[in-house]
């Protein structure tokens, strides 16, 4: 009897030793549930591709997290969050003062300008003298929409909508004036065929406040285990140069910023 309990105990570790990722834990990963080039993007059959997928899924193999999509309404994003739907926020999401309210993020893994684009032919300038009496497009519950309406919103209509392709839409289509967005978000844009109506017209003038220091998977406050087990992968990932590796896929400039 003891050689059979012998055998079936040899048995049970060989095989959690040979299955790859037996242990691993799984993470519900929140990502905006629209197309958000080149960063995330979904095919028909629902598969999400672009440079943020690619650096969830190098950071989940570092940290040996089983991390699974779970598309969620960008307003919708954080109570999912704080609600346990899921477990944390991949979807380049600035880490600013207001969201630490409620959130706790990673160290930054990439920070990029905030733009205003407007059609080519248009003479405005990122600033609030250069939009006065004009319409901006922003996206709802964004860094952007705070931004426009703290600068630009007592000489200028802000109008928000529901996805960042509204937004595009809208601008090219004429109905309003211009937009401010992620610089390179918008360069997606920009190079597409809809998109040549229009060009930036500048960075906004930095405010840390509200921009944020750059961007960063955003966590349950308390949940050290998960952020300490995040962190020690970006920084995996940058120093043996699968970062890199990636990001040159994507773009022709350093992405992680200063």
């Amino acid at each position: 009897m003891k050689f059979w309990v012998k055998i079936c105990a040899a048995a049970f570790v060989l095989a959690t030793v040979a299955t790859p990722g037996f242990a691993e834990e799984t993470v519900k990963v929140g990502i905006a549930a629209e197309p958000y080039p080149p960063f995330t993007v979904p095919d028909a059959s629902g598969k999400w591709s672009g440079w943020e997928v690619d650096f969830m899924n190098a950071i989940c193999a570092k940290a040996q997290l089983k991390c699974e999509i779970t598309p969620t309404a960008w307003d919708g994003i954080i109570p999912a969050l704080t609600s346990h739907k899921i477990d944390m926020i991949i979807s380049s999401m600035s880490i600013n003062a207001e969201r630490e309210k409620t959130i706790d993020f990673s160290d930054k893994y990439y920070n990029t300008p905030a733009i205003v684009v407007a059609a080519k032919d248009s003479t405005i300038k990122p600033t609030a003298e250069g939009l006065k009496g004009k319409i901006i497009g922003v996206q709802v519950s964004t860094t952007h929409a705070a931004y426009a309406k703290k600068y630009f919103g007592k000489t200028a209509q802000i109008k928000e909508y529901e996805t960042q392709d509204e937004v595009n839409q809208d601008l090219a289509a004429g109905r309003i004036d211009a937009l401010q967005a992620d610089s390179v978000t918008e360069k997606a844009w920009l190079d597409s065929d809809q998109g040549k109506c229009c060009d930036s017209k500048g960075d906004v003038a930095f405010d840390k406040e509200i921009l944020g220091s750059g961007v960063g998977v955003g966590l349950r406050k308390g949940d050290s285990a998960l952020k300490d087990k995040i962190n020690a992968a970006i920084k995996a990932i940058r120093a043996d140069g699968t970062y890199d590796k990636i990001s040159k896929k994507y773009f022709t400039f350093d992405i992680y910023g200063s």
